[in-house]
């Protein structure tokens, strides 16, 4: 009987074992410098055991190497070259009675060095060691650079290729892939090394022919990265000799035309240093005055004009030179068909700008006077002209005891015998008054019809002294 309960102590304890388990990632990655996290749990403690210690372990090429130990007598203790850059995350691994369900451990600062499998071990009673194992992979990001092959490039023959610009992913794990963004004509050449850290460069050369037509393009190298994608540029500066034509002459000189030149257009780089004028048929003539690339030529044109002119530019890379054959005729050349058409249509031009200038200032004359003419009736319509125009009777000159206002000059005299003619007048200019006020008529309005358009004075001493209102109060 007592064999009996012993085997079925030990076959509980061996299945129980079983169902606990170290738990951790399959795998985990970090680049170097980084941090990176190894979890490793004891699961399923059920029926509990003794923990009698958790051991960290490195494994390489066979063989084991000790990282981290967690015993609950003895403490934390972490090996060297761990100890400044491995512990263990939880806190309660580290008190006085610790608990070591969890032991993960935190790498700080990774080196390419650290990459390898390392092993969670428990050691327990009765259950004995149970451990699991998670491999740690350690990228290191590229240095990345871009450079042209020399600062200068100089253009040679239309068939030697060289080497204009390279692409440089330096120590990185893994390699990067380096392409290139242009439209460009070229090739590219690529080489891979491995460095003895584990680490790889990756050098890529662009090739091409270069020429006074790629001078100031952009080359674009694209490095891609462990899904990171990084681009740089440079602007290609290719030096060639001088491109050399003259520009001036129109193939009309003709004799006694005036202000003509020749001009030396280059291009260049660097830029044309010198300028050198020849005549091919003679000496350059008296009338002509060299300025640096132009040929001024001074007066009238004559015969002695005619001939082939060349002009020589001069840079840092070289000489290149231009001619040009000028002939003299003895009248001007017909104008084409397609020069009479641009003759015409630049008067046309001219004279619809023209029509649009006078239009423009008809049309600005005309809307001043419409506001001139606005503001004056709105001045003729205001209250302080109604009151002036307004008729006065009889009795608007004393009422009650009170007396108006003086009239504001003599002109108001006339305009009083004008009233019975025509009512709310008010007269611009009144005539001078001759004679005295004294012979004014007593009843102004008396006279016929027939003889209201002309004024006419009485004949002085046929009648009454007339004495105005007004005068009463003087």
């Amino acid at each position: 009987m007592m064999v009996v309960k012993t085997f079925m102590y030990f076959s509980a304890v061996i299945i129980s074992g079983y169902s606990q388990m170290v738990q951790v990632d399959d795998s985990r990655s970090g680049y170097a410098g980084s941090q990176v996290d190894l979890s490793c749990q004891f699961v399923n403690s059920d029926p509990p055991v003794k923990i009698s210690q958790v051991t960290w372990q490195k494994f390489v090429n066979g063989t084991k190497q000790n990282v981290a130990i967690a015993n609950p007598a003895l403490g934390v203790s972490v090996l060297p070259p761990f100890k400044e850059r491995v512990r263990f995350k939880s806190p309660a691994v580290r008190r006085p009675t610790p608990s070591l369900e969890d032991t993960t451990i935190t790498f700080s600062n990774l080196r390419l060095t650290d990459e390898a499998a390392y092993i969670c071990e428990y050691t327990t009673f009765p259950a004995g060691n149970r451990e699991n194992t998670v491999n740690l992979t350690v990228y290191a990001r590229p240095m990345i650079q871009m450079s042209l092959s020399t600062p200068t490039i100089v253009a040679g023959p239309a068939n030697l290729k060289m080497t204009v610009a390279t692409c440089l992913s330096a120590n990185g794990k893994p390699a990067g892939v380096i392409t290139w963004d242009t439209g460009l004509d070229g090739e590219v050449s690529n080489q891979e090394i491995r460095n003895p850290d584990g680490t790889f460069t990756v050098r890529s050369d662009y090739v091409m022919v270069p020429t006074r037509q790629t001078h100031n393009q952009k080359l674009t190298c694209i490095t891609s990265y462990h899904s990171e994608t990084y681009s740089d540029s440079v602007t290609l500066n290719i030096q060639y000799e001088p491109e050399v034509t003259i520009e001036g002459y129109d193939g009309n000189w003709y004799l006694n035309r005036e202000s003509v030149q020749l001009i030396c257009q280059t291009d260049a780089n660097p830029p044309v240093s010198l300028y050198q004028w020849r005549f091919l048929n003679g000496s350059i003539p008296d009338n002509v005055e060299v300025r640096d690339n132009i040929l001024l030529f001074k007066g009238p044109v004559t015969y002695d004009l005619a001939g082939t002119y060349m002009c020589d530019a001069t840079n840092s890379i070289g000489t290149r030179s231009a001619a040009m054959e000028v002939n003299v005729t003895e009248n001007p050349l017909p104008l084409s068909a397609s020069e009479r058409m641009m003759s015409v249509l630049g008067w046309v031009v001219a004279l619809g700008i023209i029509l649009a200038v006078v239009l423009a200032i008809f049309m600005a004359n005309r809307q001043q006077k419409r506001s001139s003419n606005t503001d004056s009736n709105q001045n003729s319509s205001s209250p302080a002209h109604k009151k002036a125009s307004k008729k006065r009777g009889n009795d608007d000159f004393q009422s009650s005891g009170k007396f108006f206002d003086d009239l504001p000059n003599t002109a108001d005299y006339v305009s009083y015998r004008l009233a019975c003619h025509k009512e709310d007048f008010l007269e611009q200019h009144s005539p001078p008054i001759h004679p005295p006020l004294s012979f004014l008529p007593q009843n102004p309005c008396a006279q016929h019809a027939s003889e209201s358009s002309v004024f006419k004075y009485p004949t002085p001493g046929n009648i009454p002294p007339y004495t105005f209102p007004k005068e009463q109060y003087v």
